[in-house]
């Protein structure tokens, strides 16, 4: 049984509609928060514990969390990944 497509790919028609560098930058923010809270389930820490080893606000945690597009720091995901001894890693492909 072969299979037609019919129409775009998503990512093309994200690209025609002007949103695809939005929509990756978003999904990809989600998916660290994802991340940070899964870390933190296991090591049972809280994000109140975080911030202080990050030597932050806990409302920048907070922010960091959310991940609805606010922006954050490059430097804010580096200590948070440090702080979980995780590496973050950012590539141009």
């Amino acid at each position: 049984m072969t299979t037609e497509h019919i129409g775009s790919t998503l990512e093309s028609f994200l690209e025609e509609e002007g949103i695809l560098e939005g929509v990756t930058t978003d999904a990809t923010l989600r998916v660290l928060a994802w991340q940070i809270r899964q870390d933190l389930e296991q090591r049972q820490m809280s994000k109140a514990e975080l911030a202080r080893r990050m030597e932050t606000s806990r409302s920048q945690v907070d922010r960091l969390m959310r991940a609805d597009g606010a922006d954050v720091k490059l430097s804010t995901l580096e200590r948070a990944a440090r702080v979980l001894d995780r590496k973050l890693k950012i590539e141009l492909v």
